[in-house]
């Protein structure tokens, strides 16, 4: 039972049999994938191996071209097909185009970037091809992660597939710790702002709109981090550490300091194999080159997310946001936080934390408006003389700021701990009584909000 192998041979079949419950229709595409980016890796080893570099490169690009194929085929065919025909009709041709409406695997996105970087890796000789298919397909199917991230590197996670993982107490209290933060953000913060947002956007009042506007952005970060947070507490409680994917973003002073906060594993990931073989490419070119990095950069994270326009031009917007840091030469610069009194920020800071949310609020209305013409009319409504009298029927606004604020808060003050709930130093919370008090709290809190039934899917399993 001890035995790497063995566990990974019920690691891989728990996440197999989680996976076909969700999605059992797409499971034979997961093991294809793996399966073909399994033999690239190994053939991309051999005949590196061997010298044969010019072969090794035609065959990882031949597996990468083949997973980012999937991405194509599955999640912009349909976006790229109408827009062909539509430019063809505006010139007077009558051709027409039956959209095919590719149903999106579960998790397609988050396991094929994984599939990438291992190839991409082994070609680089980073890391050695695996030779264990098991404890390959176990990583890429790992099922805490696979539905939505974070997107762990091979490097960083397959070496763990080939330790003995015993259950350990501190690890089982570590994972349930973050477990019962990431339910707290997920429950009590983002399904009870889901209604109120969402009725601001189908009703189209503009009573609502201000408060969906602010609230919007820290319903994705609760609803997302929440999940990220649960799915590392999952992977602790088996012995694994998976990659942090949020450090308080709200915390980013601007837009550069908020993507290294937001989304931490995607952002990294393209980074790494996308911005910077660019801005290396395109260096002689200045700050123009490096402009240009950083907007296919954030084009592709914008364009990851789906096919639709909104997703583009919420990737043009920000890096629209970024070309004050590049031509102002603050580009990668991250000074240390000031602080003022008990520790919180500086007054300074503080305002340049508020003015970064703002922007990032309207890039997020972006994302979530249907189409460009949604998203003109909802940021005209927000300077309409009404504001909102009551963020949801019954409701109480103020509670749902004290409960942000006071989780914001917490999360600051824990901001170098693994979790908001792993308490150290010498203050009250070494008191046991103190921490099983805050526990109960959450639980309580856990309880009543989800007796309310506004309990909604993760957002970002649709990606």
């Amino acid at each position: 039972m001890q035995t790497p192998r063995f566990q990974n041979v019920l690691l891989l079949l728990a996440s197999y049999a989680v996976y076909a419950y969700l999605d059992a229709r797409m499971l034979w595409l997961l093991v294809a994938a793996t399966l073909v980016s399994f033999a690239v890796g190994w053939g991309t080893q051999r005949l590196q191996a061997h010298g044969a570099e010019r072969a090794a490169g035609i065959l990882t690009t031949a597996g990468v071209s083949a997973a980012v194929g999937l991405l194509v085929a599955f999640k912009y065919l349909d976006f790229f097909a109408e827009g062909i025909v539509a430019s063809m009709q505006s010139m007077g041709l009558n051709v027409s185009w039956t959209a095919l409406h590719l149903v999106l695997p579960v998790g397609l996105s988050f396991y094929s970037f994984k599939l990438i970087s291992y190839m991409v890796e082994v070609r680089r000789e980073r890391i050695l091809a695996e030779r264990d298919f098991v404890a390959f397909a176990a990583y890429v199917a790992f099922f805490p992660t696979i539905l939505a991230g974070p997107i762990d590197r091979p490097q960083h996670f397959l070496p763990q597939l080939h330790q003995s993982r015993a259950l350990r107490w501190e690890n089982l209290v570590s994972g349930a710790k973050m477990i019962l933060w990431g339910a707290f953000m997920k429950v009590c913060v983002a399904d009870i702002l889901s209604p109120v947002t969402d009725m601001a956007w189908d009703a189209g009042g503009e009573r609502l709109a201000l408060w969906a506007f602010l609230m919007y952005p820290m319903q994705m970060y609760a609803d997302f981090s929440g999940y990220s947070l649960m799915a590392i507490g999952v992977a602790k409680t088996l012995g694994f550490d998976v990659a942090c994917n949020f450090r308080q973003p709200f915390m980013a002073r601007n837009v550069a300091e908020y993507w290294r906060r937001w989304h931490m594993s995607l952002t990294t990931w393209v980074t790494d194999y996308v911005f910077m073989p660019l801005s290396l490419r395109w260096r002689d070119a200045g700050r123009w080159g490096l402009a240009a990095a950083v907007t296919v950069n954030l084009v592709v994270i914008g364009m990851w997310h789906g096919d639709s326009v909104t997703y583009l031009l919420f990737g043009l917007y920000h890096a629209m946001l970024f070309m004050p840091l590049v031509f102002g030469g603050t580009f990668g610069r991250n000074k240390k936080l000031r602080t003022a009194r008990w520790g919180l920020p500086a007054a300074t800071e503080s305002m340049k934390m508020a003015r970064t949310y703002l922007l990032v609020a309207v890039g997020f209305v972006i994302f979530r408006a249907p189409n460009a013409v949604a998203v003109w009319a909802f940021l005209c409504r927000l300077f309409t003389p009404a504001l909102p009298m009551q963020p949801a029927p019954g409701g109480s606004r103020w509670f749902y700021l004290v409960v942000i604020f006071g989780a914001l808060l917490t999360e600051y003050f824990m901001r170098n701990a693994s979790s908001p709930l792993h308490f150290k130093g010498n203050g009250l919370m070494q008191r046991r009584w103190a921490r099983w008090a805050v526990y109960y709290v959450l639980l309580a809190f856990l309880y009543i909000c989800a007796d309310t039934g506004a309990a909604t899917q993760f957002i970002y399993t649709q990606f």
